[in-house]
């Protein structure tokens, strides 16, 4: 498996943690040894692993906070990371996100989140491209 599948793999862990309000998994899928950065739309951007693992705590135990779905996810390896750009729909909107993905420990690990409105998404690409968790 490529650098690039395997953080495709991982970023559809990340949905599937986020959907399923899955703190264990979402807790396990950030880098504890890379550095680490998270900006959630509207927020501040949080740096500290520590901050950031609060922040999905306080997202993923919202009782109101609807799933999501994402998008036309495409990676591109730079050396030993790996960005992966993909688009999240939510009800009534959709962003546009950046997730990174860094090898610790012998798995893909992520380090970096970042996701915005997107005033102008592109449809999904070819059948099966939307993922529905």
């Amino acid at each position: 498996m490529t650098l690039e599948e395997e953080a495709l793999f991982a970023n559809d862990t990340f949905y599937l943690a986020f959907t399923h309000k899955d703190f264990a998994a979402m807790e396990r899928l950030w880098a504890a040894d890379h550095p680490t950065l998270c900006i959630h739309p509207g927020w501040r951007a949080l740096v500290e692993r520590d901050e950031i693992v609060e922040s999905w705590r306080q997202i993923l135990g919202n009782p109101q906070q609807a799933g999501i779905d994402f998008y036309n996810a495409s990676a591109k390896a730079f050396e030993s990371v790996v960005m992966v750009t993909c688009y999240e729909e939510l009800p009534g909107s959709v962003c546009v996100a950046t997730n990174g993905f860094v090898r610790e420990g012998g798995d893909m690990r992520m380090f970096h989140h970042h996701s915005g409105p997107c005033a102008d998404p592109p449809a999904p690409t070819g059948p099966g491209d939307r993922r529905r968790h």
